[in-house]
């Protein structure tokens, strides 16, 4: 079974990583319905207090993300690896998402590859590289995250990332969001890396700021008109889940950054009534008890 998981990120980006934030998304999570959660253990707490605290709320550790600038210090890099991957190992988990944040020209001019450096992309490369064999090394399978604002940010430099690295050093755990953000064809690129599909965020937007938005990244999410709960945006979710594989056997996670409605809790139990809907908790490809075209 395809778990359908929720990320917390709307309750902690406003009040906090703090234990009240996060029990209220959890018992927000419960109460709607979830069951798995992304993996956020806080620095105090041990990875097995953690898992006892979800479980709690009824929910289980889903796979979290280690992420950096990839244009910094390596050792540093590969420690901060080391130490994440035997927490996550430790709460069952065997892959994680690796994601590039960020260089202060694309979060100010986001979404268009702005101050493209060939040198930093290759170093990154490199850098990234170094890292996934280290948590692979440790246990845990990197897949590799979309994310606008950083230096894997356009089509062509995750494409490059992708296979220049190749499968056996990173696997793929696309944003739909921050793909469709940055003008990428979220389904076309699933269905280019599916034998390395891992883990997919699930996220609309709305066309607002598409094609070039002349906000900064944050100014553009407080509009709360930048990601949408999905199937109130643009995406074609049909064609994404349809480009997933038979077998796939990783999690659906619910991640609206900036809800578009009033709470974070409104905006979870709209996108997971839209999930279940969907069937996206059925084994293999989604099908479920919906047609594609009721998917929206």
């Amino acid at each position: 079974m395809n778990r359908i998981a929720a990320n917390p990120i709307p309750y902690w980006l406003a009040g906090g990583k703090t234990v009240p934030v996060f029990e209220e998304a959890f018992r927000d999570f419960q109460e709607i319905g979830f069951t798995a959660v992304k993996a956020d253990v806080p620095e105090h707490m041990t990875a097995p207090a953690y898992a006892r605290w979800i479980a709690g709320y009824g929910l289980s550790p889903s796979l979290s993300l280690f992420n950096s600038s990839f244009d910094g210090d390596l050792a540093a890099d590969v420690e901060r690896a080391k130490q994440f991957a035997a927490t996550q190992t430790a709460l069952g988990l065997d892959r994680t998402m690796i994601s590039s944040m960020s260089v202060p020209a694309r979060l100010d001019t986001p979404a268009v590859g702005a101050d493209f450096d060939a040198g930093r992309l290759d170093r990154a490369i490199d850098q990234c590289g170094e890292v996934c064999r280290v948590l692979r090394a440790e246990g845990l399978r990197p897949l590799h995250h979309s994310h606008v604002g950083g230096v894997f940010e356009t089509e062509e430099e995750i494409v490059r990332l992708l296979d220049d690295l190749g499968p056996d050093v990173i696997g793929f755990g696309p944003d739909t969001g921050h793909l469709r953000w940055a003008g990428v064809d979220p389904a076309a690129l699933v269905r280019r890396y599916a034998d390395r599909l891992g883990g997919i965020h699930i996220k609309d937007v709305y066309a607002d700021h598409l094609d070039g938005s002349p906000l900064s990244y944050r100014d553009a999410q407080r509009t709360k008109r930048l990601w949408a709960e999905p199937g109130r945006g643009v995406i074609d979710f049909a064609a994404v889940l349809s480009a997933i594989p038979d077998g796939y056997d990783g999690d659906f996670m619910i991640e609206v950054d900036e809800p578009s409605v009033a709470t974070a809790r409104e905006s979870h139990r709209i996108s997971y009534e839209w999930a279940i809907a969907g069937g996206l908790s059925t084994a293999g490809r989604p099908g479920g008890p919906a047609a594609p075209g009721e998917w929206r």
